[in-house]
């Protein structure tokens, strides 16, 4: 009985998920997905037959960490960290490891400001342990959801509290730069061909990834503001969906234009930084041979 309320909560949720609005998901379902398929392309030689083999299960696995909010109350924090609530310089003062971190500021306090870059660090351990084990489930489950945090870091509106415009009168920005620019644009980007780069210091990287990310923010709600001053409230949206006005396809392109790229860039960036993970526990495991590894069907 208790498995099958478990089940039926589960269609629930789910059932909300597939209702919900676009920006309820770090990058779009459509953006995860593609970042971890660009991301086998990034990895060199023998590890690449690997994952091209299980090319499909990373590709739809990819969105789990997003499903899970839905049936796990703690999730939520670990796809985002809010810097600018420590202060001016967050990189000065936050711990570089959990616990440090914890030590100076209670895990309350980081559950609640967002765990994105310690949760990356959980996930890169655990694929390195699985790949040291040959454990199939565990190398493909862990290579999907790191991938999908790591791409998070990415996300210039996971770095700080007006994740939304909620506090610029901007509600929906999260959903225009994540969701709206990839789905307009994503399949013109081709497949990256390597680029993968062993981390010596896969903690490091994860905070210099967020030391380049969190500038931007201000750069993606300034340049929809000014973007908007070209645009009435009818030609800036086109309908509702679920409920929600939608952008017009001129408005996602104005604003995509006046962003220079960055949309791209932080896809492409994703991509090989997710390779690199990839790669980087693969090695610190010992560079394992996997050829005798089955390929995972995607369900």
């Amino acid at each position: 009985m208790k498995k099958l309320g478990y089940l039926l909560s589960l269609v629930f949720a789910l059932s909300l998920l597939l209702l919900a609005t676009p920006d309820a998901f770090a990058w779009g379902f459509y953006a995860h997905k593609k970042i971890n398929r660009m991301a086998v392309y990034g990895v060199p030689a023998p590890l690449s037959s690997f994952y091209k083999k299980n090319i499909e299960y990373i590709t739809q696995h990819a969105v789990d960490p997003d499903k899970k909010k839905f049936v796990d109350s703690a999730e939520g924090p670990h796809h985002y960290i809010n810097l600018d609530h420590y202060g001016a310089n967050p990189f000065a003062v936050l711990p570089k490891y959990w616990k440090d971190a914890v030590k100076k500021y209670t895990e309350d306090t980081l559950n609640k400001y967002g765990t994105l870059p310690w949760e990356i660090m959980y996930w890169e351990n655990k694929l390195t342990d699985a790949f040291k084990n040959k454990d199939l489930h565990m190398i493909l489950r862990a290579s999907a959801t790191i991938g999908h945090y790591v791409a998070d870091a990415h996300v210039p509106l996971h770095t700080v509290t007006n994740y939304n415009g909620q506090y610029t009168n901007q509600w929906g920005i999260h959903g225009l730069w994540e969701t709206a620019i990839p789905e307009a644009y994503g399949d013109a980007l081709p497949h990256i061909n390597g680029g993968a780069l062993y981390l010596k210091d896969p903690d490091g990287t994860v905070w210099y990834i967020l030391k380049q990310t969190y500038p931007l923010a201000q750069i993606v709600l300034q340049t929809e503001k000014e973007v908007s001053t070209h645009f009435s409230e009818r030609t800036k949206y086109q309908g509702y969906k679920y409920g929600k006005r939608q952008y017009s396809r001129k408005f996602i392109g104005a604003y995509n234009v006046a962003l220079y790229g960055m949309v791209e860039r932080q896809l492409r960036a994703s991509a090989i930084d997710v390779a690199s993970f990839w790669y980087t526990a693969w090695v610190n495991a010992g560079q394992p041979d996997l050829s005798q590894l089955k390929a995972k069907s995607e369900k």
